[in-house]
């Protein structure tokens, strides 16, 4: 697939960064985001830029997927968002890359209630964790997550891939698995985007 949906994610940083500019701080994180407004109303949003940790996982070589809302706007939504969601299989063998690629944009993680967890192989062994680094804050979620009826092995096997001139490639789910996750969360905001996806 050719640079066009990572041109559009630049250009949605470059949005994000003019939004929050000259927004005083909220003292909220992604974590306490909005049903309705989501993420671009937190701090989280300040400074955003997912493509460091995206290109930090690619020279990994950690096979991994965006979701969420960067997902939408690699499809061509212009909603707004300040985290970065992430999907992998889970398969302990890919543990050590993951480690490296989030040590490598000094992240920090916890645990799914808020606990420090040492940023290590084993880390990513939980089935989520949540990352905040200078750049990115947000989840990286594993297949053994509790996602309802989802299929989502299935979503990770058919991801689309994209590359850019520099050799990055992103995986992120495909348009018509990211509106069926949309779907199944329900928030008023996950029902907005999936009909701006199913308008695209």
């Amino acid at each position: 697939m050719t640079e066009g949906p990572l041109a559009a994610l630049r250009e949605a940083v470059e949005r994000t960064r003019a939004v929050t500019r000259d927004r005083p701080p909220t003292g909220l994180g992604h974590d306490d985001a909005d049903d309705n407004a989501g993420t671009i109303d937190t701090d989280s949003a300040r400074d955003f830029d997912p493509l460091p940790l995206l290109t930090a996982l690619h020279e990994a070589g950690a096979r991994v997927a965006v979701i969420g809302q960067v997902a939408g706007i690699l499809h061509g939504s212009r909603e707004l968002t300040g985290d970065l969601d992430l999907l992998w299989d889970g398969d302990p063998a890919q543990a050590e890359a993951l480690a490296e690629a989030f040590t490598a944009v000094g992240a920090e993680l916890v645990d799914d209630d808020g606990r420090p967890v040492p940023l290590t192989p084993q880390a990513f062994l939980l089935p989520k964790v949540q990352f905040e680094s200078c750049n990115a804050s947000g989840d990286c979620c594993t297949v053994a997550l509790p996602w309802g009826t989802l299929p989502v092995r299935e979503f990770l096997d058919r991801a689309l891939t994209v590359s850019g001139p520099d050799g990055l490639e992103v995986r992120y789910l495909r348009r018509e698995d990211l509106i069926a996750m949309r779907r199944e969360v329900g928030r008023p905001k996950d029902l907005r985007r999936a009909e701006e996806l199913e308008r695209l």
